[in-house]
């Protein structure tokens, strides 16, 4: 099971928890820094393998490789 998965697990745990009982303000921590780590993941991936693989075509037609912005290395 990758870690995406566990944090989502976990996260629909707390969440199911949350509307039948809600959570103690631990709880509610611990869901806070889940989401953050799955959406810093999240973000990781889909950077790694959508807009590092994104081209456009120039005016010439060749293909140029979309230049990463300052910033976000």
């Amino acid at each position: 099971m990758s870690r995406m998965d566990e944090l989502l697990k976990k996260i629909n745990e707390l969440a199911a928890k949350n509307k039948r009982e809600g959570l103690t303000d631990e709880e509610l921590r611990e869901r806070d820094d889940l989401r953050k780590e799955y959406l810093a993941l999240f973000r990781e991936g889909f950077k790694k393998n959508y807009l590092e693989n994104m081209y456009y075509v120039d005016e010439e037609g060749n293909q140029v490789k979309i230049p990463e912005k300052i910033g976000d290395k």
